[in-house]
């Protein structure tokens, strides 16, 4: 990541976010959806936010183990992309609801293999599916959006089978909370807390609505 990026501001108002018309079903016991929206840093401080979050571990999908390395994965060359891997309660927050978020807060989904100045595969936008109901859901969500005219863009997350998730190294887990005065921290990840609980307070665990951005 470089300290210096700026991304371009999400300032679509969560009211031109329309809810998803169709989700998965709620049930008991754990889910998981793995998503690449450029630096897992900035990723990850967004859904460890959310209420029916248990788990969010940084990693690397979409190339193969022998690469899924911080410093392979930078050089945009291994097929992989930074991505976080969030476990949550469907009890209590649905995949479409995350889904909602990672549009609106989490990054920008019209940027391609970007987020601001950081540039390669690596960051690109993408969904990386587990069953055939994720990725209809995620399809019809994307043109949901798209034919709202909620961006004035297109949407370009791409839609990828998950093979397999690794994580990344202990360094970076949790890092927005471990490290918020970083300079890359306070320029990406603290913007995109302000504005996750300006959007979406009534969602999130009462701990990230009582502290500074990006602090638990």
């Amino acid at each position: 990541m470089t300290e210096s990026c700026n991304i371009r501001g999400l300032t679509v108002p969560r009211s031109r976010f329309p809810d998803p018309e169709r989700d998965l079903p709620s049930g008991a016991g754990e889910a998981r959806v793995v998503l690449a929206g450029g630096c897992f840093w900035c990723v990850e401080a967004v859904f460890l936010a959310m209420d029916g979050v248990s788990q969010v571990t940084s990693g690397y999908a979409g190339g193969s183990a022998d690469t899924a390395n911080y410093e392979a994965v930078c050089t945009g060359t291994t097929g992989h992309a930074e991505v976080v891997e969030i476990r949550y309660d469907p009890a209590k927050v649905s995949y479409g609801e995350l889904l909602k978020v990672f549009f609106s807060v989490a990054h920008d989904p019209t940027q391609l293999n970007r987020q601001g100045n950081d540039r390669g595969t690596q960051y690109r936008s993408a969904i990386f599916y587990e069953t055939p109901e994720q990725k209809t859901l995620a399809e019809a969500y994307i043109h949901q959006l798209d034919e709202a005219g909620v961006y004035p863009d297109p949407i370009v997350t791409s839609l990828e089978r998950l093979a397999a998730f690794y994580p990344a190294e202990e360094y970076h887990q949790n890092f927005a909370a471990r490290n918020p005065y970083q300079p890359y921290i306070m320029a990406v990840a603290a913007p995109k807390m302000e504005k996750l609980v300006d959007s979406y307070g009534d969602r999130l665990k009462p701990e990230f609505t009582d502290n500074e951005p990006g602090q638990a």
